[in-house]
């Protein structure tokens, strides 16, 4: 075990479960205070902030244990907090929710995390750095302070290291594996085309990957390279596999009813210490259910 500035740091030597390294680590902590340290983020596995209890350690993982207490309890049907420190809080959006309002009146996930905030007793705000689609879930980071906003925003192409969507898709693609680009641009419907020469829009690259299929869908994994409005599920349309239970880029493929499209991987050197911070979650289990 090493000491560090609020962790305690362990060297995995076997295999083993999460939730049973962290109570023998500590000295025999009883199985609740374990989930409690788990369930409020105070746990890392090779600098990854993780709450599954069954998360399965291999020898030289390395296991950070926060040795604050869990902060205050939060839940919340559309937000779930993956991380939090005084400059940022990184949650999960549920689908049906925006990332920001369009009205003084609209709920959002910048709303829920000012109450939370307040709540909580936290003299801070949330600043909206980047959003996701209403019907987009997955991972979002928001600034608490305007200095960590500022550098964000200055920053961000520099700062994110990866940021990754899986996509229940109709279909599979041809080859499963590639490159997709083109210009991308909006008629007065708002509706984004695309094309493959210049057509006076935005050039937008995705990197495509195929990682399950079946008879009639698969599970795609995006790597963005630029980041433009609707870039992923124009893509996906373009190589003739558009995303499940898109109503507007879709071909009315809808097996589980929602855009079956995630924000499921979000790293990021933080603004103020510089420290490279991953987060991943799971594929969603209706993407899986929805692929047969």
């Amino acid at each position: 075990m090493q000491r560090k500035t609020g962790f305690l740091t362990f060297k995995v030597t076997e295999a083993s479960e999460l939730l049973p390294f962290i109570m023998s680590a500590l000295d025999g902590i009883s199985r609740t205070r374990a989930k409690a340290i788990l369930s409020g983020g105070g746990m890392r596995v090779n600098r990854t902030i993780t709450k599954q209890f069954d998360y399965k350690l291999k020898p030289r993982d390395v296991v950070e244990i926060s040795r604050q207490k869990p902060k205050h309890t939060f839940q919340n049907r559309f937000v779930r907090i993956v991380y939090e420190d005084n400059q940022i809080i990184v949650i999960e959006k549920a689908v049906g929710i925006l990332s920001m309002a369009t009205s003084t009146r609209s709920l959002c996930v910048k709303s829920i995390l000012d109450q939370y905030f307040l709540s909580s007793h936290q003299s801070c705000r949330a600043h909206v750095v980047h959003r996701l689609d209403r019907d987009t879930s997955g991972l979002l980071v928001y600034a608490k302070t305007m200095e960590a906003e500022r550098i964000l925003e200055e920053n961000w192409h520099d700062i994110v290291t990866d940021r990754r969507y899986v996509a229940l898709v109709s279909g599979t693609p041809t080859p499963l594996h590639g490159t997709i680009r083109s210009w991308l641009k909006d008629n007065s419907a708002y509706v984004t085309y695309s094309s493959p020469v210049d057509n006076g829009g935005k050039l937008a690259i995705t990197h495509y990957r195929t990682l399950k299929h079946a008879q009639k869908r698969s599970i795609l994994e995006m790597k963005l390279e630029t980041g433009r409005k609707n870039q992923i599920r124009v893509h996906l349309q373009d190589i003739g596999t558009p995303v499940c239970g898109d109503i507007k880029y879709g071909n009315g493929d809808d097996p589980i009813g929602r855009l079956a499209l995630h924000a499921y991987r979000l790293c990021f050197y933080h603004p103020i210490t510089r420290e490279l911070l991953r987060f991943e979650t799971p594929i969603p289990k209706n993407f899986l259910a929805g692929l047969e």
